[in-house]
């Protein structure tokens, strides 16, 4: 089998240009054919050949900004009355980012020899991921793709700014210790050693914590090559061990039991999840397939345990609430209350839509007051640290200037 870069005409007389499979020539008209589609132009590709477009297409990724702009676009032009391929032809046109560009044309292809769009948008997992097939499967389903990209688009845009928010609130904190190892590495290297010099020219006697200091300042200063790459191959060891299972469940474990850090992560899971669960509901996906998704989405490996599980006693009868209820260390309890309360009126759905806008309103407020709670263990740490050195470094130096 080859591919072939071909042009055809739709029965609408319209061109359109994509990449298939194929044994020939031959082979790739009958089966345009059988889609409804007269080849004017075929070419086999070379697997050597160099393809700019297709390299830029491969590395450049679609960042959830740009998701949610086209799924906001794509719902505003279908309920002005627009079809779903001349607006995907509009987005392609639109587009900057050379990925999401391809895949919007390789959509509009699809769409055009006549398969479904939830279909098409199923052959791009790294660009839409399975909530977003399956909320529009459902609203293909149900005759309201509208409302189920308006409905997508939402969970997407909620899911972006308390990520964002999260985010900002860690900013902070991580310039803050990232200035201070840098600005520790420069006096161990540069000040540290003048000072060090001085104290052996008058043979003083030095307190442990001077001749500690001054040993790793003398050993950074003769293996700076040595201590810098070490220093950035723990620092690779320790992001690729995160990558990891094992890695990153032990991240996820931490994460949940930190101070201050656990209450936002709960918080923070708790409305992605309440979130993704109430969009999927009300796009009319079953329970069990919500449950599955919404596991796909979340990233805590605990989190993803709990929705397994909620998703294999779901199928035995078992109230979804109750599974909610028995993790109430990762969940706070308020998530199980609302939904059984949400159960028993029929109005699960909008019961969930409301504890994620309640924890997307925590998790706002308490980011937004997270650097004024954390300066002061920010400042205690400083302080620690200065005054180790000062005390260190500087005592002695009294002790010489008292004796001269």
């Amino acid at each position: 089998m080859s591919n072939f870069n071909y042009k055809a005409k739709t029965v609408e007389g319209r061109l359109v240009e994509d990449i298939a499979e194929a044994k020939d020539k031959t082979d790739l008209v009958k089966t345009m054919r059988n889609k409804g589609l007269t080849v004017i132009f075929a070419k086999e590709l070379s697997e050597n050949k160099f393809d700019l477009n297709k390299v830029n297409s491969l590395l450049s990724r679609v960042k959830l900004r740009e998701k949610i702009v086209f799924t906001r676009n794509l719902s505003a032009m279908i309920s002005s009355g627009i079809s779903l391929s001349r607006a995907l032809e509009i987005l392609e046109k639109q587009t900057e980012n050379p990925k999401l560009k391809s895949v919007t044309h390789s959509l509009l292809t699809k769409i055009e020899q006549g398969e479904s769009f939830s279909n098409a948008l199923k052959k791009f997992p790294d660009v839409f991921p399975s909530i977003f097939v399956a909320m529009v499967r459902a609203g293909e389903e149900s005759g309201r793709l509208v409302e189920a990209l308006n409905t997508v688009g939402k969970q997407m845009e909620e899911g972006y700014t308390l990520r964002k928010k999260v985010k900002s609130a860690m900013m902070y904190p991580s310039i803050v210790l990232f200035a201070m190892i840098v600005i520790g590495i420069i006096m161990f290297i540069y000040v540290v050693p003048s000072l060090t010099s001085t104290f052996k020219e008058f043979n003083m006697e030095l307190p442990m914590s001077t001749k500690i200091i001054m040993g790793v300042s003398d050993f950074l200063v003769a293996n700076t090559v040595i201590a810098l790459s070490s220093i950035v191959g723990i620092i690779l060891a320790f992001m690729f061990g995160l990558r990891t299972k094992t890695g990153k469940r032990a991240s996820d474990f931490v994460a949940l039991h930190v101070p201050i850090i656990s209450n936002i992560v709960k918080e923070y899971n708790a409305a992605q999840t309440t979130r993704t669960l109430s969009s999927l509901f009300s796009s009319g996906v079953s329970v069990v397939d919500a449950l599955s998704i919404t596991e796909d989405v979340m990233q805590n490996y605990y989190y993803k345990v709990v929705l397994s599980k909620a998703k294999n006693v779901v199928q035995k009868g078992v109230p979804l609430s109750s599974v909610f209820m028995e993790n109430q260390n990762i969940y706070p309890i308020l998530v199980g209350e609302m939904m059984q309360v949400g159960e028993e009126t029929g109005k699960l759905s909008e019961m969930l839509e409301k504890i994620a806008v309640f924890f997307e309103e925590e998790v706002s407020t308490v980011t937004k007051d997270l650097s004024t709670v954390i300066e002061p263990f920010l400042m205690l740490f400083i302080a620690s640290g200065v005054g180790f050195f000062a005390i260190s470094m500087i005592s002695p130096m009294y002790k010489l200037t008292a004796s001269i």
